[in-house]
């Protein structure tokens, strides 16, 4: 693939996202993007080969952790976040439905700690069930349509463990109507799923970013009740 500019690279994906939901198969084009990039990292436009900042700030404010715990990061890309907290002592799974990208990040990190699998996020494997005490989620929700938004947020609660919690970094949008993506920023009736699914709300932080004036980034720190959580 030829590179791609930035604003080459953002009309690619829409193109791709486009033809992944006309066969109604919506997570197809991650795999089709990595392996297309042929190792260019310059060709995903979220590899930044280091922890995302917003959880990097979110780990430096909340030491210590309790060795041993379990920790899942969902979509882990090229693997930076999910290095980042093995080195803090976690436990980590770290699973991406393309190949591609897993193959990719087993190469950057030989003899990580960090299991990393294949997976579907709309597909979690059954003994994940309520087995993570920390689960990330950055921006995978965002990436796959309205028309399965209430399974993929069902999916994201499913393996987050009694106790656990669940740092989310993602768009929002101010209105119920169906934004053109991807992505497509989550509106707060999607927000409120989360607590009908058994989580509260911690910490909700907003990130203003350049460029970004219309489209609002926040973290949101959830936990499932539990009085037995440390953190």
């Amino acid at each position: 693939m030829l590179e791609q500019q930035p604003e080459n690279l953002q009309f690619y994906i829409k193109q791709l996202a486009t033809e992944a939901l006309q066969k109604s198969d919506p997570s197809a084009w991650f795999e089709v993007l990595y392996a297309k990039a042929k190792g260019d990292t310059a060709q995903i436009p979220w590899a930044k080969l280091a922890p995302h900042p917003y959880l990097q700030d979110w780990l430096t404010n909340h030491e210590p952790f309790a060795s041993g715990r379990k920790a899942l990061v969902i979509g882990c890309g090229l693997g930076d976040d999910a290095q980042a907290l093995a080195s803090l002592g976690f436990e980590v799974t770290a699973f991406d439905i393309s190949p591609t990208a897993i193959a990719w990040c087993q190469q950057r990190f030989p003899g990580s700690t960090v299991n990393y699998v294949v997976a579907d996020l709309l597909a979690i494997p059954s003994q994940w069930y309520q087995a993570f005490d920390f689960v990330f989620e950055c921006r995978n929700i965002q990436a796959l349509p309205l028309n399965v938004r209430y399974e993929v947020i069902s999916s994201v609660t499913s393996v987050l463990a009694p106790g656990g919690t669940l740092l989310m970094i993602t768009h929002v949008r101010d209105t119920e109507a169906e934004p053109s993506g991807p992505p497509w920023p989550l509106s707060n009736s999607e927000l409120v799923q989360f607590k009908n699914l058994g989580l509260y709300q911690v910490e909700q932080l907003v990130f203003l970013e350049s460029g970004q004036i219309e489209v609002k980034q926040v973290r949101i720190e959830y936990r499932r009740h539990n009085s037995l959580s440390k953190y």
